[in-house]
């Protein structure tokens, strides 16, 4: 009988120390959340909670003094016939073109260059090509400023030093050169960063595939064509989703050049800039609340339309 009594103490003691380990394990786990808790609280309070509000905003005729008043989808339709929004829009399709095309094109070629030739000092010279995009858009901005401004601008100063021009020439009064400068200035601080992915694209093929083609009869240009592009389809969708994201939401370059004005003309008015200025100049946040979700749907409907036609370009081939 006592032994009976003893194998079922020393039962129950086996069953509570398994208990017990299983508790331990359990609690090890949850040391994980604990880790990951600081991400999603700040992503919670600084992320996710601004987007809400800012929706709930857009809702609303809003100051920023007195209380939010409901008024449905006023701000919605009023942003949809606001010829100043589609201009705005307008301007920075422009600007994002001017900036992509050549950015592209530099890159592809200085990548096809640095990928299929030894050069020596390549190292350097790709650290010296992508510097630019460690540089703040706000000092790069400032920079180009100083190049341009009127009347004591530096390319001012040179011309006059060589008497090229008798008077200094206010290079930021014409809305297509700006325009232009804008472009250029986005393509010197991307061109490198795209150069980068690209090569790291062209270096990921393999080489018997080029080797093959060598044997076929193709030349170098066939090469490139026919299997360095098709090939890097991907990486460069990836860089051009990330190119007209970034580029439709432009604003410190053209903020720093025309002191948050847009000029020449309104030409340098970004939809950001617009966003901007309806929010803090005017005072009007649940307008400026409504831009921003256009510029999201506008930006949302673009990336969506060419990831679509990537998708149906592989169903046709297949």
């Amino acid at each position: 009988m006592q032994q009976a009594v003893d194998r079922s103490e020393k039962v129950k003691k086996g069953k509570v120390k398994a208990v017990r380990k299983r508790r331990s394990k359990l609690n090890k786990n949850h040391y994980g959340y604990y880790f990951i808790a600081p991400f999603f609280i700040v992503f919670l309070i600084f992320g996710l909670y601004p987007i809400l509000y800012t929706l709930y905003l857009s809702f609303t005729q809003y100051d920023g003094f007195a209380d939010p008043t409901f008024i449905g989808t006023a701000n919605y339709l009023r942003v949809f016939q606001d010829p100043q929004f589609y201009a705005a829009l307008q301007n920075t399709i422009v600007m994002w073109v001017m900036g992509v095309i050549p950015q592209f094109v530099f890159a592809f070629l200085l990548s096809a260059v640095f990928s299929y030739n030894r050069i020596k000092g390549k190292g350097i010279l790709r650290a010296l090509y992508y510097l630019p995009r460690l540089v703040t858009a706000v000092s790069i901005s400032a920079l180009f400023n100083q190049f341009l401004s009127y009347p004591s601008g530096l390319i001012n100063q040179v011309l006059m030093q060589f008497g090229w021009v008798k008077e200094p020439i206010n290079f930021l009064s014409n809305p297509l050169f700006t325009q232009g400068s804008v472009g250029l200035i986005h393509w010197w601080m991307f061109y490198g960063n795209t150069m980068i992915l690209v090569m790291a694209g062209m270096t990921a093929i393999s080489s018997s595939l080029y080797e093959a083609a060598r044997i076929d009869g193709a030349n170098s240009w066939h090469i490139f064509w026919k299997i360095t592009m098709p090939l890097l389809k991907p990486i460069t969708l990836y860089v051009f989703l990330n190119s007209l994201i970034g580029g439709l939401q432009s604003f410190d370059v053209q903020q720093i050049l025309t002191g948050g004005q847009g000029a020449p003309q309104g030409k340098l008015m970004t939809v950001v800039m617009y966003l901007y200025n309806t929010a803090f100049q005017y005072n009007n946040y649940g307008y400026s609340a409504a831009i921003a979700y256009y510029l999201f749907a506008f930006i949302a409907l673009a990336s969506s339309v060419v990831f679509i036609s990537r998708l149906r370009g592989k169903g046709h081939r297949a």
